[in-house]
């Protein structure tokens, strides 16, 4: 199995609509790590407001962000390493995972507004939707230099960009 010597975790950031999710299932089966969905670990009060279209706030993120960071260090103490897909909107936020995850590695899923906006309105069964895309691209700061990762546009195809983000991990694997 592939481990990371710098970076414990990988996590797909971006907004909504930007395929973290079916990114970070493609990333994580294709070399064989675990896939950890932080949707699931938003409040139910968390999901209510998102429903109705309301921004989370920091103090509603806390919380989530702490949960996420704690399956993650649990797959990795059982020899995983996680692949979140997690929206990681601010630098802030990445500050933490990365603390709480010895580093990480993230992979910014980035695309047009008009691709994100016709993503969201044919995706089902799901909680976020295009009402809270405007606030979540207003609160996006985009990954900087000091942040170990790379931005992948998302308009490409699935296997392209699991392609690339492997190829963009690699100075970061070897082999256990």
């Amino acid at each position: 199995m592939n481990a990371l010597t710098t970076s414990p975790s990988i996590i797909i950031m971006g907004v909504c609509g930007a395929g973290k999710s079916a990114i970070g299932t493609a990333l994580a089966k294709s070399l064989n790590y675990a896939f950890v969905e932080a949707d699931d670990f938003h409040s139910p009060s968390n999901r209510e407001k998102m429903m109705n279209g309301i921004a989370l706030t920091d103090d509603d993120r806390l919380p989530w962000l702490d949960s996420i960071a704690q399956a993650a260090l649990g797959l990795r103490r059982n020899g995983n390493v996680p692949v979140i897909a997690c929206s990681a909107l601010k630098r802030s936020y990445r500050r933490i995972l990365s603390a709480k995850l010895s580093g990480a590695f993230f992979v910014h899923l980035t695309a047009e507004r008009s691709l994100l906006v016709e993503r969201l309105e044919t995706r089902q069964s799901h909680f976020v939707g295009v009402p809270l895309l405007d606030s979540q691209l207003a609160s996006l700061e985009p990954l900087e230099d000091s942040e170990e990762g790379v931005t992948l546009d998302c308009s490409q195809s699935l296997a392209v960009i699991t392609q690339q983000a492997i190829t963009a991990l690699k100075p970061f694997m070897k082999s256990a």
